[in-house]
């Protein structure tokens, strides 16, 4: 019989799978109807298309994960989702440090003329980037097939099989190989949303000593772009956090750590595209149709 504690999880990685589908999915409807409407994306909106998509698998990867830690399935079948598993979540990452690289551009007031230099080019290289980054997360899988199978399959070893062992010296190398791969978007989207956070606080504090305790509308704007920004930051270093701890394997199975992880984990995909659409008008009065539609039709 499961525990009480086991039950819980599951019910709130439910609901965690449901609220990271609708909002990621929200994302990709608007998006999907403005090509469909214009014969054309715009830069930002491929963009979050295509991190919108790569988290509504990276939700399903989550949750399989948590139906198999309830159910205990047996480990050959968990293989092949947990190699899907760390492609999309490898490929999302890098869609979110892009999408603060975007934001960084487009936003922050600096005068440097790289940084001007990027602000006018930063549209031209969205589909570059993106596909540059899925050919970047495609290597280990295509090349290193083989070694990628043998890398999931001792860490869901070491998770369900605590006394196995294995007999490739190699795979914790792999291992430290594949999590430093990870740190590259971590950096990027650091340097990004640092720069944003300093300079955004910056000018918001020149403006309101500017107008001398007069109020500002747009002071407005930029403080709810810093908390924005500050969310992010909390909500990746956080998944990355998890992630590390999780691949270590300090904590033993479905324990109340262990559940812990794996709920943060999966609250990154969940609570970052919700934000998105709390800060962007369109997105946000989509998700007001569709929860009003849905209250009439009850």
């Amino acid at each position: 019989m499961l525990e009480f504690y086991l039950i819980i999880h599951f019910l709130f990685s439910v609901i965690q799978f449901f609220i990271g589908v609708l909002a990621n999915g929200i994302i990709v409807l608007v998006n999907g109807a403005e090509l469909i409407k214009q014969r054309k994306m715009i830069p930002l909106g491929l963009l979050l298309s295509c991190l919108a998509m790569s988290r509504i698998c990276l939700q399903l990867s989550v949750f399989y994960i948590n139906w198999a830690i309830v159910s205990l399935i047996e480990v050959p079948l968990l293989v092949e989702s947990f190699l899907i598993f760390m492609f999309v979540n490898e490929l999302g990452l890098w869609f979110a440090s892009w999408l603060g690289v975007f934001y960084c551009a487009k936003i922050a007031p600096i005068a440097h003329p790289l940084f001007l230099w990027l602000k006018m080019r930063i549209s031209k290289l969205v589909p570059w980037l993106i596909l540059g980054s899925l050919l970047y997360t495609s290597v280990p899988f295509v090349f290193y097939s083989k070694r990628t199978w043998l890398l999931s399959q001792q860490v869901l070893l070491g998770f369900f099989s605590p006394n196995a062992t294995t007999q490739i010296k190699e795979t914790s190398a792999i291992q430290v190989a594949f999590l430093m791969r990870l740190f590259l978007p971590l950096l990027i989207f650091l340097a990004s949303a640092l720069l944003l956070i300093f300079s955004l606080g910056r000018h918001t504090w020149q403006m309101r000593n500017t107008a001398m305790g007069t109020s500002v509308p747009s002071t407005g704007v930029h403080v709810r772009s810093l908390l924005s920004v500050l969310s992010f930051l909390v909500l990746c270093v956080s998944h990355y956090m998890t992630a590390a701890l999780l691949s270590s394997q300090i904590f033993k199975l479905r324990s109340l750590m262990f559940l812990f992880c794996i709920w943060v984990f999966g609250s990154y995909p969940s609570g970052h595209s919700t934000i998105l659409i709390l800060g962007n008008p369109k997105l946000k009065q989509t998700a007001k149709k569709l929860v009003l539609h849905g209250k009439c039709c009850q």
